[in-house]
């Protein structure tokens, strides 16, 4: 085979095993890629989304990105969400990682990128977590019980050890029950309980993660929680502009996170131009590198509402690759790319 012709093929089960156990690594390589993007060495085009015709609920988008200061990778995620697969009993969301050689651009890998996609997701939600939480939490908040917030419970669980109940909220309380059974399976020590609704979440724990299919704001106002809760906003469109604008809100990427009709983003439509630099009153990049949040609230609740950025897919993407190259793991396709 000619030197570089050939492309490495990861398939989601072996990604899968080599992330199994990862945890803390997932959450390094998430920390890093938020510092290098928040010092500027990285590039990060807005997402492209894919929608149709009379079709607001499903789409395609595309992730763009390079990432420097010490990983040095470049490539692309194509994830396409389709809420309706849940009823045919498949995944919400299917995605493919592309990763580029920074000296060539020739591709290198192509991995199953769903599973990619929600760890880094988790791990970017635990980690906003564990900065601006005002202490660690023994009770947190599921709001939607799928792939998402199963990922961000364990990562929860891995920076919060003495976590040990989650209160759950969702529309098919079925689907809720059963969430919670798995939890218990992989940590007998975990116990949980079902809320009849999402206001009953937010009033009963510190920490609360929205991870929902919402493509509109159904949470008016977050007043039902205690004073110093924590809100992951990792759906971005639960909330509506009335709980953002009386939140201090944290965001992953200023630019990008004021798009694409999000919470923050109509919010912002409705703020005084005067009170725009404001609304957001740091990025989680700004609060690592910074002195510890504790202490430096200006609201009630802190709200976390993380775009998600290319970058940290790539960042997961690479040391997956990594990993798949030390084992010998994976399909290597010789003669993918013409010579």
């Amino acid at each position: 085979m000619t030197a570089g012709a050939g492309i490495l093929v990861l398939g989601a089960g072996e990604v899968a095993g080599l992330l199994e156990g990862r945890e803390a690594e997932v959450l390094a390589a998430v920390r890093e890629a938020y510092l290098a993007h928040g010092r500027g060495r990285s590039s990060l085009p807005h997402s492209t989304f894919l929608r149709f015709p009379g079709d607001d609920l499903n789409r395609i988008i595309g992730l763009p990105a390079y990432l420097g200061d010490g990983f040095e990778v470049s490539g692309i995620k194509w994830i396409a969400s389709y809420p309706g697969n849940v009823a045919r009993g498949l995944p919400r969301a299917s995605a493919v990682v592309v990763l580029n050689a920074t000296e060539t651009g020739r591709p290198t890998a192509i991995l199953e990128g769903s599973i990619i996609s929600a760890r880094r997701t988790a791990a970017s939600a635990a980690l906003a977590a564990q900065v601006l939480a005002s202490e660690p939490p023994e009770t947190a908040g599921l709001v939607g019980t799928g792939l998402i917030n199963h990922e961000t419970a364990r990562f929860l669980r891995t920076v919060f050890p003495g976590l040990r109940r989650f209160v759950l909220h969702d529309l098919d309380a079925g689907r809720a029950r059963a969430f919670g059974e798995r939890l218990r399976e992989e940590d007998g020590d975990l116990s949980f309980e079902l809320a009849p609704s999402t206001r009953e979440v937010l009033a009963r724990c510190p920490l609360v993660s929205f991870a929902t299919t919402a493509v509109r704001p159904h949470v008016g106002d977050l007043d039902a929680c205690p004073a110093g809760a924590t809100i992951l906003h990792l759906s971005l469109r639960d909330l509506a502009p009335e709980a953002v604008l009386a939140a201090d809100n944290v965001v992953d990427d200023r630019d990008h996170v004021l798009r694409a009709g999000t919470s923050l983003h109509l919010a912002s439509e409705r703020t005084p131009e005067e009170r725009g630099a404001e609304l957001i009153r740091a990025t989680l990049a700004e609060v690592l590198e910074g002195p510890p949040w504790s202490g430096r609230r200006r609201a009630p609740v802190t709200v976390f509402s993380p775009f998600g950025l290319g970058v940290l897919d790539l960042a997961v993407a690479q040391r997956v690759h990594a990993l798949a190259r030390e084992a010998g793991i994976g399909i290597e396709v010789p003669g993918f790319l013409p010579v």
